[in-house]
């Protein structure tokens, strides 16, 4: 059979070898495996001829599925995602951490915030997520909460000293409110010998107030603590979120404040299958004096406490016991008549002072 000659004894022209040769490289079902002479002569005239052919033999793409459109379109939310991150990273944080407690936290506090933190979807927190529907859920873990600024040359202290005592001053709040055995209602020994022995006043506070808590002289002023027979801790994790700031004080001393906030989420110790929880909020600011020893009567490694101040809610409205009380069920309505507090709001000062009376917020959300 002759080359082009079809079965049948008719001829394809050369514009119907073309278009065949065309589809065989498009994969055509009806392609020959071995073109016929005429065919193979047709295929070199058309790679030697410039602009024909091109689509078939220079720049074939394969066609691509319905869903590269919508890679198109993922890729323009991406890019238009990142530009958001870049001009405002923490509302994207706020926006896709969720209560997710796996989610990365929020940037480090480097200030006080200009506002309070989002509102949550209102979900009820469990034994296995107890800070569900909280703001507190993407905020970091114990300590890593708390920012340490980078440390310079203070007054009678050098780089190096300031960084040891912001140091400590940490260790002083860790161990005031996140050690366990303190927040079972241990006394907080770690914490008292970092303040120092020469400053009476503290230290009238310390001898009477563990045995004989009273509204002046309350270790909850400086420590928290709950009550084991009454309360459990839920979890091994106390949220925090807060910052150290420092600068020259009185007589040339370092002068460190400490403004942070710890979420404990507590239940009843006799719940059994009532797993009610309650989240105790409080937030602290100590202002701390590390004195030179030359001019302050002090010890070495300890420092004086100028001021200390707290909000707290849901950790019980009435005379003091030296613990947090916080109210269940229906004692959740009677402990909450005072004015509304958001307890997630750090753009405000802090208002609970050491004679402040026993004023208790209820919370707008905890």
């Amino acid at each position: 059979m002759g080359a082009g000659t079809e079965p049948d004894g008719s001829s394809r022209s050369d514009e119907e070898w073309e278009r065949f040769l065309r589809e065989s490289v498009a994969g055509a079902a009806d392609a020959p495996k071995e073109p016929s002479a005429r065919a193979r002569d047709v295929a070199r005239r058309l790679r030697a001829e410039p602009g024909r052919g091109q689509e078939g033999w220079r720049s074939y793409t394969p066609a691509q599925p319905k869903r590269r459109t919508g890679w198109y379109l993922v890729g323009l939310l991406a890019s238009l995602v990142l530009l958001v991150v870049a001009l405002a990273p923490g509302r994207m944080v706020d926006l896709f951490a969720g209560d997710d407690p796996d989610s990365p936290p929020p940037a480090a506090e480097t200030a006080r915030p200009t506002q309070a933190p989002p509102a949550k979807a209102a979900q009820r927190p469990t034994m296995d997520e107890p800070f569900r529907g909280s703001p507190a859920a993407t905020w970091a873990n114990g300590a890593a909460g708390i920012t340490v600024p980078k440390a310079g040359a203070v007054g009678w202290m050098s780089a190096a000293e300031v960084e040891r005592a912001l140091t400590l001053s940490r260790d002083f709040l860790v161990a005031s409110g996140l050690d366990r055995g303190v927040l079972r209602g241990e006394r907080p020994e770690k914490a008292i010998a970092l303040i120092n022995p020469h400053q009476k006043d503290v230290q009238d506070l310390l001898k009477t107030a563990f045995g004989t808590p009273s509204e002046k002289n309350d270790p909850l002023l400086l420590f928290s603590r709950f009550q084991p027979s009454r309360i459990h801790l839920v979890g091994d994790v106390v949220k925090t979120r807060g910052l150290l700031t420092y600068r020259e004080g009185e007589r040339g001393a370092l002068q460190v404040t400490a403004d942070v906030t710890f979420v404990y989420p507590v239940t009843r110790a006799d719940a059994g299958g009532d797993d009610e929880i309650v989240r105790t909020i409080v937030r602290r600011e100590l202002v701390l004096s590390w004195d030179d020893p030359d001019k302050v009567i002090t010890e070495p490694g300890t420092f004086s406490i100028v001021s200390y101040k707290y909000d707290m809610t849901n950790g019980g409205c009435g005379a003091p016991t030296g613990y947090f009380t916080p109210p269940f069920g229906t004692d959740r309505r009677a402990d909450e008549a005072g004015p509304e507090v958001d307890p997630y709001d750090r753009s405000a000062p802090v208002g609970r002072g050491e004679s402040s009376g026993d004023g208790c917020g209820r919370a707008t959300r905890s």
